[in-house]
């Protein structure tokens, strides 16, 4: 990258949220009228997603309600798109370096996004998922959805695509130091959490590496830590309706440490920002719960956020897959998903359709 010149898109994703009490409705329509969430065709994808948005609405409502009346995830994304934007511009001074932000399901909406990117005129972009672990449902419906507006725009400039970076070395240093912190508050003995968001069973059975990604993660915060004693385990959280979803749920492992009279440090491990899930699931529903069922002290990690060394780690990953001609890349440039992940991006056509 250090060689290159000219102006560089860097596009960061991630899910959005309502930035109001009015707009949850119709941020939830979005979510659920996305064919990588509801996979029925349109109109009866449409007719269900007004149907469980109106339904959701109250319950969701009263979530952010708790949080201040919106999402927190667009103004923490925008610290983190301003720490990157400054240790790319400073690590490559021959470039003009700018990042954007592409949300899925709220503005900035990508189509926002594609047509703020084209008419900066950059040389080159990259499109960077704020996900470190790659599914079908989050960084593969980002993707196809920037192909797709970036087409309709005529956006026609070279790109590369980050698909995931499960064991980016910035990324784990931060995790661990977070860790770290919050196993010294909780004391001797305290078993460790790897909190995931959850995904339908059904996904993975499909050759998703989400699950696998997510292992891989949670095994390399734990050998960054060198503690080959420390009791941790892996659970998903966010479950929605009456389908199988990974397992073991986080609320049953909060009972399972109860029961066993545990402490527990809980760590966020597939969120880099505090959104509703961390600050509503985890800190109240699951701090309450964690109180109802005897677990003698609850710690919450707290997301990744701006942390140096994850910035840096960003930073780096960028620098890689700008140097590389493997398009999408991970961390390690290549596949390193198994080969029985059959959904993994580098089977070919899932982000050109």
């Amino acid at each position: 990258m250090a060689a290159q010149t000219g102006k560089l898109a860097v596009v960061l994703f991630n899910l959005g949220g309502p930035d109001s009490l009015e707009a949850v409705r119709p941020f939830l329509f979005n979510l659920f009228n996305d064919a990588a969430i509801i996979g029925a065709p349109n109109p009866i994808r449409w007719l269900l997603a007004r149907f469980i948005s109106g339904r959701r609405a109250p319950v969701a409502r009263a979530i952010y309600e708790k949080i201040g009346g919106k999402s927190p995830l667009l103004d923490l994304t925008r610290q983190q798109a301003a720490a990157l934007q400054q240790a790319l511009a400073a690590a490559d001074p021959g470039s003009e370096v700018r990042c954007f932000i592409a949300m899925r399901y709220w503005h900035p909406l990508t189509e926002e996004t594609v047509a703020e990117v084209a008419a900066w005129k950059p040389d080159r972009i990259l499109l960077l998922p704020l996900y470190p672990h790659y599914a079908g449902p989050t960084t593969g419906s980002s993707l196809l959805a920037w192909n797709k507006a970036a087409r309709r725009a005529g956006l026609r400039v070279p790109t590369q695509t980050v698909c995931c970076w499960p064991d980016e070395a910035g990324m784990i240093a931060a995790q661990a130091d977070l860790l770290t912190k919050a196993l010294a508050e909780a004391g001797q003995g305290a078993r460790v959490l790897f909190s995931a968001h959850g995904l339908p069973q059904a996904v993975i059975d499909k050759g998703d590496p989400y699950q696998a990604q997510i292992e891989r993660t949670a095994a390399a915060v734990v050998a960054a830590l060198g503690r080959p004693d420390l009791d941790w385990r892996i659970c998903y959280q966010s479950r929605v309706g009456p389908m199988q979803w990974l397992k073991p749920s986080t609320d049953d492992e909060i009972r399972r440490a109860g029961q066993e009279g545990k402490p527990l440090v809980v760590v966020p491990i597939a969120f880099v920002s505090e959104h509703s899930e961390t600050l509503v699931e985890l800190d109240l529903e699951y701090g309450h719960l964690a109180k109802e069922c005897g677990v003698p002290r609850y710690v919450r990690v707290p997301a990744l956020g701006c942390h140096p060394a994850f910035i840096a780690g960003l930073a780096d990953l960028a620098r890689r897959a700008l140097a590389t001609a493997v398009t999408p890349c991970s961390h390690l440039e290549g596949r390193l998903c198994a080969g029985d992940r059959s959904a993994c991006p580098h089977q070919g056509p899932i982000l050109e359709n």
